[in-house]
């Protein structure tokens, strides 16, 4: 009898602490993206080709701004995140009243939540931003033009500039500016970093081994 107590006090042992360790796993947990393409992908995959096409030319990199969509939203045309960005491409209130204020005649008035409208101004910012900053190469262009996107072009411009103070190389994002931070909330600051590297480096292969096209990163610098 004494020695079925023990064993029934053992077992409940191993079942707490397993559950105790299950509790800590799934309290550092953060929600992660789908490591397959979206089903809705394919629904607003002409849209957004005719509109890297018509804004890039026929080069455009349309597995870059896939990956993109797909960090931003997983391709749901009816996200709004926590603190107000809404649609596809998850466009602030104030970001879509000004890129529609921009660029009147093609995008009229701003529609964040209708994805033809969302994925015109994405690939209509994303140029702006990119002529705003010089680069080693493509790959290194196009990641401090995400990282404008998600945090703004004033802040990239300063880490820049501190990155060049310190000794670094200004035209080389990864391993270099991203390393620097002008003065930005560490929350803020981790974010910004991850943005550009989970595009780049992990969704863009994705949908380049899909067909989307060839990426700015495939052949260049490997991480």
């Amino acid at each position: 009898m004494k020695a079925t107590r023990t064993k029934i006090i053992i077992r409940d042992v191993i079942v707490f602490a397993l559950g105790c360790a299950l509790l800590v796993s799934l309290s550092q947990c953060h929600p992660v993206h789908a490591d397959s393409i979206p089903a809705a992908a394919q629904q607003h995959r002409a849209l957004l080709q005719r509109s890297a096409y018509a804004h890039w030319g026929l080069d455009a990199p349309v597995a870059t701004f896939a990956a993109q969509v797909h960090q931003e939203s997983l391709w749901r045309a009816d996200a709004r995140s926590p603190v107000g960005a809404q649609g596809i491409a998850q466009f602030m209130p104030a970001t879509s009243a000004w890129i529609a204020s921009v660029y009147p005649q093609t995008l009229g008035n701003a529609q964040p939540l209708n994805p033809s409208w969302s994925l015109q101004a994405l690939v209509i910012y994303d140029r702006s931003l990119y002529k705003q900053n010089q680069a080693e190469n493509p790959c290194e262009q196009w990641a401090m033009t995400l990282a404008a996107y998600n945090g703004g072009q004033g802040w990239i411009n300063r880490d820049r500039k501190l990155a060049l103070a310190s000794g670094a190389d200004e035209l080389a994002w990864f391993n270099s500016i991203e390393r620097f931070n002008a003065g930005r909330s560490i929350p803020n600051f981790n974010e910004n970093r991850n943005y550009p590297r989970a595009i780049l480096l992990r969704w863009e292969p994705l949908y380049e081994r899909a067909g989307w096209g060839e990426g700015v990163c495939s052949n260049n610098i490997k991480f």
